[in-house]
């Protein structure tokens, strides 16, 4: 057995193998009934667990609050004279192009849009009021606490790889300072499952829209019929593409993509602010940006409980459960390449570049799918109603001064956005399935390349049900399990803290 290739750990590759087709054999032969389950599971729990969620986010940033400003803030996670192993351009590069992926353009033009038609806070359909709260919401929903719940499980997963030098890359192995001696090894175990479900629910949302999304952009640039044989022959070569850059590995091929995403990611958002109406857009940001955090509390904790509206369950309670449901990979992603840095770096880091990120797209983005709407240029409300969403980012993509360029520098980026996130995810997947990986070496090639076989099957049960409740439904149900683990791995690091340094 070679040191670059470690064994797998079948008690959690096999049971997270089984699981996961349990849930996709059912999609693909009866995907009304198993979408209707899927539906039905998810607003159970929206209904009874929102309060939770919205604590869960909250909490998770007033952590990250205590980290920055508390007495641990300058521990540096590695040794006193190690630099940190990625400069800050490739840190913030393949952070951002992890995270977020092609989501940020599957949201980004039409979220705004949904708002529009189901405003929050009893505010009037169609006001002025509404179009200026359906541009903040996006940012509030893309923001601080979101991100604070990836910054969160990266510290102690960064503590445990280069404080405690752990010599393996597991996330279970990170809660060891909350664990009990007895029975350890088997609550590790399940973790380790809990967290590979996660992921997988989460990578499923994140390809359940963007295929959809890549198939409206290649059938309106090509002028050809947007159907499930495209779909599918998207999901293959896309499939084949991320299959390539995982195998190559970290340092060769996710690193390159998400260097070649963040330049055409810059040249796409100033594309939009020079070629569309950027006094407008930079208006309406700052203004975005102002009602946000004037409402901060208030719209991150609303549950609507007298008026029973379904916005803060459908909208703020589904993203919540989509971060969550990534957290684990991303945490194990984050903490893997901050060798070298400072608690308070790392965290400051993930939040304010992840922010400046996110903030950026869906500022620009959506400012211009409200202008066309406001201006009468383009009846969005109206394909999003009749076409969906997919449509509504590609036919907007189009009306942009050199339509088909722009749709064209769009799809592109839409296509090594999503193989950066996939790759991320089969990489850490195979990292979680293997046995005694150490965090300087990489999983089997055949392990990583099974991970995003199973990621396209699972996709490809979700496209056959068709149905967008389907697709955000998976991820509020595997982000479940990751309240607790997040809540042990919190614990673990403040006792790991003050042992080491109290």
């Amino acid at each position: 057995m070679s040191k670059s290739e470690p064994e797998v750990d079948w008690a959690v590759f096999i049971p997270a193998v089984i699981i996961v087709l349990v849930c996709t054999i059912p999609l693909m032969i009866f995907p009304e009934s198993a979408a209707q389950i899927l539906t039905d599971s998810r607003k159970f729990i929206m209904t009874n667990f929102l309060w939770l969620y919205l604590i869960v986010g909250t909490s998770a940033f007033l952590f990250c609050l205590w980290l920055v400003l508390g007495p641990y803030a300058h521990v540096k996670l590695g040794a006193p004279y190690e630099s940190p192993e990625y400069s800050d351009t490739q840190w913030a590069a393949m952070m951002f192009t992890t995270a977020i992926g092609a989501s940020v353009i599957a949201w980004g033009f039409a979220e705004p849009i949904f708002y529009l038609q189901t405003p929050p806070m009893g505010i009037q359909v169609g006001s002025t009021k509404s179009f200026e709260w359906a541009h903040m919401y996006p940012l509030l929903h893309w923001g601080i606490i979101p991100w604070s719940m990836y910054a969160l499980p990266a510290v102690p997963i960064a503590y445990m790889l280069y404080v405690k030098r752990y010599p393996v890359l597991r996330l279970s192995s990170a809660c060891d300072g909350a664990l009990p001696t007895y029975g350890r090894d088997q609550i590790k175990t399940i973790i380790d499952i809990l967290i590979v479900l996660g992921i997988v629910g989460g990578v499923a949302t994140s390809l359940g829209l963007g295929v959809p999304l890549l198939s409206a952009m290649l059938s309106t640039l090509f002028d050809v019929p947007n159907n499930m044989v495209i779909k599918m022959s998207i999901l293959s070569l896309w499939t084949l593409l991320f299959g390539t850059s995982v195998y190559r590995g970290l340092k060769y091929g996710i690193k390159t993509l998400a260097d070649i995403n963040i330049v055409i990611a810059i040249f796409a958002i100033l594309f939009v602010l020079i070629a569309g109406p950027g006094v407008f857009i930079m208006d309406l940001t700052v203004n975005s940006i102002g009602l946000m955090f004037n409402n901060f509390i208030r719209t991150s904790t609303w549950t609507d409980p007298i008026g029973n509206g379904s916005f803060p369950e459908d909208w703020t309670g589904f993203y919540w459960g989509w971060w969550l449901a990534y957290s684990g990979m991303v945490g194990l992603f984050f903490g893997r390449i901050s060798r070298g840095r400072t608690i308070r770096q790392l965290v400051l880091g993930v939040i304010c570049w992840g922010c400046l990120g996110t903030w950026l797209f869906l500022a620009v983005m959506g400012g211009y799918s409200l202008y066309l709407e406001i201006t009468g240029t383009l009846a969005v409300k109206e394909i999003l109603s009749n076409q969906g969403m997919s449509f509504v980012n590609a036919l907007v993509i189009q009306s942009l001064p050199f339509g088909k360029f722009a749709l064209f520098i769009f799809t592109l980026l839409s296509i090594i956005f999503y193989a950066t996130t996939i790759d991320s995810s089969a990489y850490v997947l195979s990292s979680i399935s293997a046995k005694n990986l150490r965090s300087d070496t990489e999983p089997k090639r055949w392990n990583r390349l099974a991970w995003a076989v199973l990621l396209a099957l699972i996709t490809a049960g979700v496209l056959q049900s068709g149905a967008l409740d389907t697709v955000l439904s998976i991820t509020v149900l595997s982000s479940v399990p990751l309240i607790p683990i997040l809540l042990i791995l919190s614990i673990s690091l403040v006792r790991w803290l003050n042992q080491d340094f109290g």
